[in-house]
C-alpha cells in the first residue's frame, strides 16, 4: 500500500510540469484571444463632429452635449473639432460627417473632402447653424447638400415641433408633437437642389407659416439629415432632441 501510494506521489511530480506548461499555453492563448478580439471590438459609429463659428457655444452644446448623447450605450465614437482644416485629416476614418458650425470652410481641398465623402456613400448629418446659407462663395454647399438654407429666423422663444412622417426611422419613439425653446428657422427649399423629405415641421403660436424642422435631402448616393433645432439646452437637453439625433446618425451610417 504504501509503495503505491508512493509510485503515484512521483506520478504527480513527474507529470506536474508538463500540466503547468499546457495551461500556462492555454491562458496565453485566452489572453490572445481577448487582445485580437479586443483590437477588432467594434467602437460604435465613428462620428466626426465639426463646430465653431458665432453667436452659438459649440463647445458646451455640441463638444459636450451631442456628443454625449451619441456616446451614449456605445452608439457612436465622437471626435469633435473646431478647425476646419483639420477635416482633412479625420474625415477618411469616419460613418458620419456632423457639421454644426457657420465658420467658413475655406479650403478648397476640404470641401472637395466633404463632397467626396457624401458621394461615397457616406452619412452626414446638418445640424441648426449648418443649415444657414452661411458662405457665398460656395453656393454648392447649399443647393447640393442642404437643398437649400435658412436666411432668418423668429426671435428665440417657444414653439412647436409635429411630426409628420413617424414611419421614418429618423423620427422613431419621437413624440409626435413637443414644444421648446430655440430659433424657428425660416428654412426654405431650393428648387435647384436634390430636394428634401420633410419629417418634422415648426410652427410658433399665432403665425400660419410652417417650416421644414427635421428632413432628409434626396441626395442620390448619401443619406443626409437637417436639423434645424439646436440653439442651446432647451434643445439640447431634451428627450425628443436627443432621441432624433441618435436615430439621425444611426439612419445615415446605414446601420
Amino acid at each position: 500500500m504504501h509503495n503505491r501510494s508512493f509510485r503515484l506521489v512521483l506520478a504527480k511530480k513527474k507529470y506536474l510540469p508538463v500540466v503547468l506548461i499546457i495551461f500556462s499555453l492555454i491562458v496565453i492563448r485566452c489572453k490572445v484571444n481577448s487582445s485580437v478580439n479586443g483590437a477588432i471590438k467594434p467602437k460604435g459609429i465613428r462620428v466626426l463632429l465639426v463646430g465653431g463659428g458665432s453667436s452659438h457655444d459649440f463647445n458646451k452644446w455640441y463638444k459636450q452635449a451631442d456628443a454625449t448623447t451619441l456616446e451614449r450605450d456605445g452608439l457612436a465614437t465622437v471626435t469633435y473639432t473646431g478647425n476646419t482644416d483639420s477635416i482633412l485629416d479625420f474625415l477618411p476614418n469616419v460613418d458620419v460627417l456632423y457639421l454644426s458650425n457657420n465658420q467658413p470652410i475655406t479650403n478648397p481641398k476640404v470641401r472637395q473632402a466633404i463632397f467626396d465623402h457624401v458621394n461615397s456613400g457616406k452619412g452626414l448629418v446638418l445640424a441648426h447653424a449648418a443649415l444657414w446659407y452661411n458662405w457665398k462663395d460656395w453656393p454648392e454647399y447649399n443647393m447640393k447638400l442642404v437643398s437649400g438654407g435658412s436666411r432668418g429666423h423668429d426671435k428665440y422663444g417657444p414653439f412647436n415641433v409635429a411630426v409628420i412622417n413617424q414611419n421614418h426611422p429618423v423620427m422613431k419613439s419621437v413624440n409626435s408633437n413637443f414644444s421648446l425653446k430655440d430659433e424657428l428657422y425660416y428654412y426654405k427649399p431650393d428648387s435647384a437642389g436634390p430636394g428634401i423629405e420633410v419629417l418634422a415641421n415648426a410652427s410658433a403660436a399665432g403665425s400660419d407659416k410652417i417650416y421644414p424642422s427635421v428632413f432628409i435631402v434626396k441626395h442620390a448616393k448619401a443619406r443626409i439629415v437637417g436639423i434645424a433645432l439646436g440653439h442651446d439646452a432647451e434643445a439640447h437637453d431634451i428627450a425628443p432632441y436627443k432621441t432624433l439625433l441618435r436615430n439621425a446618425v444611426t439612419w445615415t451610417a446605414h446601420k
